[in-house]
């Protein structure tokens, strides 16, 4: 006689497969998340397994699959700010929803001061993650060469910053298109029919912020050096930056900021110097984040690139990558074709 419970009251295996139509072995290779299963019966076993409440037997999978169910999630950032920037609460979002759905969760893991590196390093060594996704990388960051020489499967959250050395294709990568979503902000403020767009960037050190520019440079290549401020994709550093441009150039009329934070502090800058949004500066930001563009005033125009749809995307391309390295696909590393996902200008009345 079959039950539809384990001794400890669980879900059996037995029970999803019975309710999902397929066989047991089906039901392993789903969860397990071994290739050779057809795309309508993961659909039906992960529906039951989600029904049921059917939790695996971890010691046991651990044994067939050496495999935790466990990916790091390595951020190069304080931890405060998963807390004070909207962003990373929406992509953190995106990412843990995606792993436990798929059967894994996710372990954070940050990169605050140089000595973390060498922490970070023997934690995945290991062997307490399948994989790891690699999020806010700066120039010359040793994340991509450590899960590299660990052989670990990773995906990159943006390209590889540039350095001194050549930008290489041997790590895969998860983006938005930054530069393309920057072009279509820059050219929408000069189709406006604004003379004097300036642009206020991210950190310089971090991939987004250098697309962002390329794109702005793509439209306004001639724009002068005092047309760029630099900021931190914070809403203080929009802010300041928002000053010194004013400083630097007071005929200023359209504003390209690379961030919804920092346009948030650049619109409060205006406001108290008595600058008309859009009427004198029309201002354009960068994310589309409900919590900042809806309530900023005026609400603000920016380019849409969803950001919890984003971390699930990374988690997708991670989790697939896991299984074909599970399965001996991936042996050879080089080259990786990355995954980039479109973004769009949504209109709003600051610009």
């Amino acid at each position: 006689m079959t039950t539809d419970r384990s001794a400890a009251g669980r879900p059996t295996l037995e029970a999803v497969a019975r309710r999902a139509g397929v066989s047991r072995s089906t039901v392993s290779r789903v969860i397990n998340g071994q290739p050779a299963v057809s795309p309508d019966a993961v659909r039906r076993v992960r529906e039951v397994v989600r029904e049921l409440g059917y939790v695996p037997n971890q010691n046991a999978r651990s044994l067939v699959t050496r495999r935790s169910d466990t990916v790091a999630v390595v951020i190069t950032e304080p931890q405060h700010r998963l807390f004070v920037d909207p962003y990373f609460s929406l992509q953190q979002h995106g990412i843990r929803r995606e792993l436990v759905e798929r059967g894994s969760y996710p372990v954070l893991l940050f990169i605050e001061e140089p000595e973390d590196y060498a922490r970070v390093e023997d934690f995945l060594s290991r062997g307490h993650v399948d994989g790891a996704l690699l999020l806010s990388l700066r120039a010359d960051d040793p994340l991509p060469d450590m899960t590299d020489r660990l052989a670990l499967p990773a995906v990159c959250v943006g390209r590889r910053p540039p350095s001194g050395r050549a930008e290489s294709d041997r790590y895969l990568y998860v983006n938005s298109d930054n530069r393309g979503g920057a072009r279509e902000a820059v050219r929408h403020l000069v189709g406006l029919g604004r003379r004097a767009v300036a642009t206020i960037t991210g950190a310089m050190e971090q991939t987004a912020a250098v697309d962002r520019l390329r794109g702005y440079r793509d439209v306004l290549p001639d724009a002068a050096p005092e047309m760029v401020v630099e900021g931190d994709f914070t809403e203080a550093g929009g802010a300041a930056a928002m000053r010194r441009l004013l400083e630097r150039n007071p005929d200023v009329d359209a504003v390209f900021v690379a961030s919804d934070l920092m346009a948030a502090g650049a619109l409060r800058v205006l406001r108290e110097r008595g600058r008309r949004v859009p009427e004198d500066v029309a201002v354009v930001g960068f994310d589309d984040i409900p919590a900042i563009a809806e309530a900023t005033d005026p609400p603000l125009t920016t380019v849409n690139q969803d950001a919890e749809e984003l971390g699930r995307l990374m988690a997708r391309t991670l989790l697939d990558h896991i299984a074909d390295c599970a399965a001996g696909e991936a042996v050879d590393r080089t080259p990786f074709t990355p995954v980039i996902m479109p973004t769009r200008l949504v209109h709003r009345a600051s610009a």
